[in-house]
């Protein structure tokens, strides 16, 4: 016992606890956790476990109104100074114990508060599953806007009228971007289709929703130059396990143009490594192969041999801190982006998102004398009028084809 005191340097007593921290630490060592972190997690416990025996707390008594004591107790312990309240990191460590001793049923089972969810939504949830075939992240944001836009509208469709639907949608706009604007026009489009085809509204107040003025293909795409991407690519730290990652992250965005939630649901077994192919599961659930090429299939093969930790997940890129999980979502990818534009030295980029290195790679594609069907089947297009977009930042073979102005003047 005194080995592993000393060796996570603990010198509060620890009381009724002592039994379970060597456990704890051991099941923190199991999920990634290194020796820097257990430490910081066992010293809080030991204070709590000090704290609950000098109050004389059974472990069976420990419930939510025992950790509001224990973070709003004024500290008299000793080893620590003295002061009132517990930081939310410092409380995390101990919930976090709790759950591992309620997990082995040596405390009461805590009953973890759930934000209450109409049944609206959870209708509406299950008919875009069933009914329109959407991925999980696209449920949850319309499910999240629409939640926020039942606030202003009611939880009655019957009351719905076409100038409260307006009303609602331009109070809701005002006060965000035009992209997030188009979001929330789009959820509550098809809020209001699900309540039309369970026969609670009247089907023409779908029409309702204003549309937001907008031209299509109106701006120009957001890119790097060539030099700048080689830049950032060579930003990456090979030694480092965390830059082996973003070196694999950054050549799947750039030489192939991934979108962000490619590199967050990309599996181990989509790589086809026989053929040098890489299965991807875009938009609207629509499967595709992509060729792999062989400097980014170096990349990924030395991120999965040597840096990806052993986890039992099956996605490819895992967080680089215990406890080792997948990508959170596209905004872990798209810092990614903005750490390595920082270390780059690329000042006043157009964007700093995953975007920027998608776009990057359609331009360079176009530039290489690939055609638009070619370009428009890597990024995995509907229509070329969208790939056709990229055309307008080639401006050398734009000006092969432009015409001289009427009358032999300049404009």
């Amino acid at each position: 016992m005194k080995e592993w005191t000393e060796r996570f340097a603990i010198r509060i007593n620890p009381g009724r606890l002592r039994s379970h921290l060597e456990r704890f630490a051991d099941h923190l060592a199991d999920t990634g956790y290194q020796d820097l972190t257990i430490s910081g997690y066992l010293r809080s416990v030991a204070h709590f476990g000090f704290w609950i025996t000098q109050g004389d707390i059974a472990l069976e008594e420990i419930d939510d109104n025992t950790l509001k004591g224990f973070e709003t107790h004024r500290c008299e312990c000793p080893y620590l100074p003295r002061w009132t309240g517990r930081a939310r990191s410092y409380m995390a460590r101990i919930n976090r114990f709790v759950d591992f001793l309620a997990h082995d049923g040596l405390v009461p089972s805590r009953k973890v508060p759930t934000v209450s969810q109409s049944l609206v939504l959870a209708e509406y949830r299950n008919w875009l599953c069933d009914h329109r075939g959407l991925t999980k992240s696209t449920i949850d944001r319309y499910v999240g806007l629409t939640s926020r836009l039942l606030s202003e509208l009611g939880d009655d469709p019957g009351q719905y009228t076409a100038a409260a639907i307006r009303e609602c949608v331009c109070v809701q706009a005002s006060c965000c971007s035009r992209g997030q604007a188009k979001c929330i026009v789009t959820a509550l489009r098809s809020f209001l289709k699900f309540l039309a085809s369970q026969g609670r509204l009247r089907a023409d107040l779908v029409s309702a929703v204003p549309a937001l003025p907008q031209w299509r293909l109106s701006s120009l795409p957001r890119y790097l130059l060539e030099e700048d991407i080689e830049r950032l690519i060579g930003s990456c730290d090979r030694d480092d396990p965390c830059g082996v990652r973003d070196r694999a992250v950054l050549l799947l965005l750039s030489r192939l143009g991934l979108r962000a939630s490619d590199i967050v649901t990309l599996r181990i077994e989509d790589v086809d490594w026989r053929r040098g192919r890489l299965r991807v599961l875009g938009k609207g659930r629509r499967e595709c192969r992509l060729p792999l090429p062989q400097e980014v299939g170096d990349a990924l093969l030395t991120y999965l041999q040597s840096a990806r930790p052993e986890a039992p997940v099956d996605q490819v890129f895992l967080c680089s801190n215990a406890p080792w999980r997948p990508f959170a979502g596209s905004m872990v990818v798209s810092s990614i982006v903005a750490a390595a534009l920082r270390r780059a030295g690329i000042e006043n980029p157009p964007s700093r998102g995953a975007s920027l290195l998608r776009h990057s790679a359609a331009t360079t594609m176009l530039r290489a004398g690939l055609d638009l069907e070619g370009v428009g089947a890597i990024l995995r297009h509907r229509s070329v009028d969208m790939t056709a977009h990229y055309a307008k930042v080639d401006v050398e073979t734009l000006a092969e084809v432009s015409q001289p102005w009427p009358g032999g003047e300049s404009c």
